[in-house]
């Protein structure tokens, strides 16, 4: 069974991107993200569909 999140690092890992960009991406609310305590999660459908454009 596939992960419904993912962390940064995996998220980082997915899109070819460095923790750094994604850090900044959540800072500028440039990506949708969840915050879970001190956690930042990305639930991996709304990445999929944002990443094609689908939703900014």
């Amino acid at each position: 069974m596939e992960k419904i999140t993912l962390s940064v690092e995996e998220l980082a890992e997915l899109i070819g991107v460095s923790k750094t960009t994604i850090y900044t991406m959540v800072r500028q609310d440039e990506i949708p993200h969840k915050k879970v305590r001190n956690r930042i999660l990305f639930h991996r459908p709304t990445v999929e569909i944002w990443l094609g454009g689908g939703n900014k």
